[in-house]
């Protein structure tokens, strides 16, 4: 009698590789977080892939293995894109509260807001240039096309500013006071001078001629 032959477990072959590519994409987050950490704090130059690895809790040959080599690492980290996915995400009308609840509830469950990376542009050398550029392009333009009214480049910069200047305060000055209050509060008392910039100023009404 010939033996019969038994069917490959369908499940057993679909079932592996999801817990696999989910920690493969865990440990890429977390290798991207520690570079992002490692690039606020340091010179681009002064960065190893070791240390990277080290904050990340994985091997350096695994940071080589899921981005190449240095630059493509800190390519991805020098890019805005996500950032401003998350200090974006709201409505116009709540933008300003929203980007203050996000800058300082990053600072408080993450010890940085990535946003803030770009104030230490200057320790970078050419790298500062594409950290500006990249900004640029992916916070203040992108925020600038969402406005409506006049001038809404500059209205982009100062909202972007009033909103970095309280990370500064938060996360490098270290205010105490600032660091000991409720999140909600700082959003009532900051988030309208943020959504000041944002809205569309009100035309003045027209003073009677007099002549």
């Amino acid at each position: 009698m010939s033996a019969v032959s038994t069917p490959p477990d369908a499940s057993a072959a679909t079932g592996p590789p999801a817990p696999a590519r989910r920690d493969a994409e865990a440990t890429k987050a977390a290798i991207l977080r520690a570079a992002r950490y490692l690039l606020a704090r340091q010179a681009h130059a002064d960065i190893t892939l070791k240390a990277v690895a080290e904050r990340a809790g994985v091997s350096a040959p695994l940071v080589l293995k899921y981005f190449g080599n240095k630059d493509a690492l800190f390519a991805r980290v020098m890019s805005f894109e996500e950032d401003a996915d998350a200090l974006l995400d709201a409505p116009l009308a709540e933008l300003g509260p929203h980007m203050v609840r996000h800058v300082v509830a990053s600072q408080r469950e993450r010890g940085a807001d990535p946003v803030l990376r770009i104030a230490f542009a200057p320790l970078h050398g050419d790298h500062g240039d594409i950290l500006r550029a990249n900004f640029r392009t992916q916070v203040t333009e992108r925020l600038a096309a969402r406005l409506t009214g006049p001038d809404p480049g500059i209205r982009a910069e100062l909202a972007v500013a009033t909103v970095l200047g309280l990370g500064v305060m938060f996360g490098i000055a270290r205010g105490s006071e600032l660091r000991a209050a409720p999140i909600e509060h700082i959003v009532d008392r900051y988030g309208p001078t943020v959504q000041a910039h944002l809205d569309s100023p009100r035309q003045s009404p027209t003073a009677p001629d007099r002549s």
